[in-house]
């Protein structure tokens, strides 16, 4: 069962190179001299004026310390513009020396006081790290602390003062690291790879019932817009013989973007009992004839362009190809009225 293995990525990994690096230590603005990292010179990143200028969005308050806190750990911090094969709605940050890339997350209708959610990304889609900034900052740190991790020291001191106000050196200790990921849940917030961890322990501990349990938990649209949560209690239902719901489940992830679903398209549609159907009506659905039928039927012009958009997507997902749908993607927005959306979109390095 995949959603058991604990931490596990279930997308490819292999990513285009990222040549474009700053290759710098960024300094967090609420941070003290003491506390800056000082491996290389301290310079100012343009994260946050190209998430308020190109991406048209509130830069996170404590983006900088996060991204100090990536290269404390070793990642190379990329080029935000950095973008050239991958899922057109990021913001890159960092590439681990894995090639694993943190970005941020740039949802096309969010309201606006939905922060962005922090995200790992893979060729085929996502995979949800965090749900913003300072919810992933707190569990570095609090994971650092608790494994006594060789870097902890380096990363409590990138974090600078952003890292004191969510965070206590130590609190989390007493929970020891067979507590950790409770202590995460009841004081950090809730992370997917957490949530899959726990059910992974009660298989291991032969607990079918709690497993069940968390598993519902994790599908009771605690991250909304991700698929991955009714792909991991599929998994759970089938492993427990309960077949049909899990092909339930699985139909129920396919209606979340599919560049969400924490695993490969056909491996989720191998759960859902589908073939090539969803393909083909995706396919129909942004045919010029498609869009006719929608609007005949009452749907204003602008969702019909918002939907194909989302359609593009889902299917680019199936085979990495976001490149091949990035300028009709970007015309959809403009069609719905999005203009920044579109600029957003078209944006390279």
């Amino acid at each position: 069962m995949r959603c058991a293995s604990a931490g596990s990525r279930h997308f490819a990994t292999a990513l285009p190179s990222l040549r474009t690096r700053l290759g710098r230590t960024i300094r967090c603005s609420s941070s003290s001299p003491s506390t800056a990292v000082v491996s290389s010179p301290p310079t100012t990143s343009d994260h946050a004026p190209f998430i308020k200028d190109v991406a048209a969005t509130r830069p996170p308050d404590h983006l900088q310390c996060l991204l100090n806190m990536l290269q404390a750990k070793g990642e190379n911090i990329v080029s935000p513009g950095a973008k050239k094969g991958l899922v057109p709605l990021i913001i890159p940050l960092s590439e681990s020396p894995s090639g694993t890339l943190t970005s941020l997350l740039r949802w096309p209708t969010a309201p606006p006081e939905m922060e962005m959610p922090v995200v790992e990304v893979h060729r085929h889609g996502l995979w949800l790290l965090a749900k913003n900034v300072d919810q992933y900052i707190h569990k570095l740190l609090v994971e650092a602390d608790v494994d006594n991790l060789e870097i902890g020291d380096r990363l409590w001191d990138a974090s600078g003062k952003a890292g004191r106000q969510l965070y206590k050196k130590g609190d989390a200790k007493e929970a020891g690291a067979a507590g950790l990921d409770v202590y995460i849940l009841k004081n950090v917030g809730l992370f997917p790879d957490v949530i899959e961890r726990k059910v992974a322990r009660h298989f291991e501990n032969g607990d079918q019932v709690s497993a069940l349990i968390t598993g519902e938990f994790y599908a009771r649209n605690q991250f909304p817009g991700f698929g991955r949560p009714y792909v991991c209690y599929a998994e759970i239902l089938l492993k427990v013989g309960r077949k049909n719901e899990a092909k339930d489940s699985a139909r129920v992830a396919l209606k979340s973007p599919w560049w969400t679903l924490g695993s490969r398209y056909q491996e989720v549609a191998e759960l859902a009992q589908w073939e090539d159907e969803q393909i083909d009506f995706l396919q129909e659905k942004v045919s010029e004839e498609g869009k006719r039928e929608d609007i005949k039927k009452g749907k204003a012009p602008e969702q019909v362009a918002l939907d194909e958009a989302a359609f593009l997507m889902d299917l680019a997902s199936v085979e990495g190809t976001w490149d091949d749908v990035i300028d009709r993607i970007a015309e959809c927005y403009r069609e719905a009225g999005l203009q920044d959306m579109a600029r957003f979109i078209e944006y390279r390095d």
